[in-house]
């Protein structure tokens, strides 16, 4: 479009790689800082503070009813703590409060129209016929509205539709894994790369799942904390560029060398 000429720089969200390469080929080659979701893995190890664990690992997927870009969908459970941990996380999704957003007894909102409403809920199903165990959920919630059900699945395979797409939605999956090296190669394994989070009580475990983890922004301990000071952005098909941080203000500078003949030199 003509109009975009004037224009150097564009940045969006949520959207995909080809659409946003295709913006800056047609138009005068402008600069694109693109970050287009992800399917993020939170790796959850059994010497963690579990109550800790439990809550920012529930609000890492349920924020904004799925809707967040970065959402931690991909939850590796280590084996000693896994079963206790999925029935915690049933509990806190079967407690939250559907109805109006603006209700300030609601905690659990619509999704944004009935195509994503009708996305969630086919995925789900393939959950389903693909063997991974529904815990909760599953399902449109009353027959007015795009409200979907806070769903858990659990027993998730690496290669299930669940696993591997980006669900936008309140639906949350739970595997099983045994040590480091095991959890650091299925968490690599996606064509994202946006965010991640690990929870330890063991410093060594953060420095290495954060440094081996293909994401560009890495939590620990912690979920969805974002600071001016911090850059955002993501690895892979999660996007280029970022966000925030000092980081961000090289999107809309340009380098320049001047160089002048200096006739005689004095020194």
């Amino acid at each position: 479009n003509n109009t975009h000429q004037r224009y150097k720089h564009a940045i969006s969200s949520g959207i995909n790689a080809e659409y946003g390469q295709a913006a800056s080929a047609n138009s005068n080659l402008k600069r694109v800082t693109l970050e287009l979701g992800g399917k993020s893995p939170n790796i959850v190890f059994d010497d963690c503070n579990l109550e800790q664990a439990v809550a920012q690992a529930h609000m890492g997927v349920f924020f904004n009813v799925g809707q967040c870009c970065c959402a931690g969908t991909r939850l590796y459970v280590q084996e000693g703590i896994y079963e206790k941990f999925v029935e915690r996380m049933v509990q806190k999704a079967q407690a939250r409060v559907l109805g109006d957003p603006f209700d300030r007894k609601t905690t659990h909102g619509p999704q944004i129209d009935d195509v994503q409403l009708d996305k969630i809920i086919g995925l789900c199903g393939s959950g389903v016929e693909q063997g991974a165990r529904l815990m909760t959920g599953g399902a449109q919630h009353g027959d007015k509205g795009y409200f979907m059900q806070p769903t858990v699945f659990a027993d998730v395979k690496d290669d299930m539709d669940i696993s591997t797409q980006e669900i936008f939605g309140p639906v949350m999956q739970i595997s099983s894994f045994k040590d480091e090296d095991e959890v650091i190669e299925r968490a690599n394994n996606t064509n994202y790369g946006l965010a991640a989070a690990v929870f330890t009580n063991d410093i060594n475990k953060i420095y290495k799942i954060s440094g081996a983890v293909n994401a560009g922004h890495v939590w620990a301990n912690c979920y969805n904390v974002l600071v001016c000071q911090s850059p955002f952005g993501g690895y892979k098909e999660s996007g280029f560029g970022r966000d925030l941080g000092e980081y961000a203000l090289s999107h809309y500078t340009e380098v320049k060398c001047v160089t002048i003949a200096v006739p005689q030199k004095n020194s």
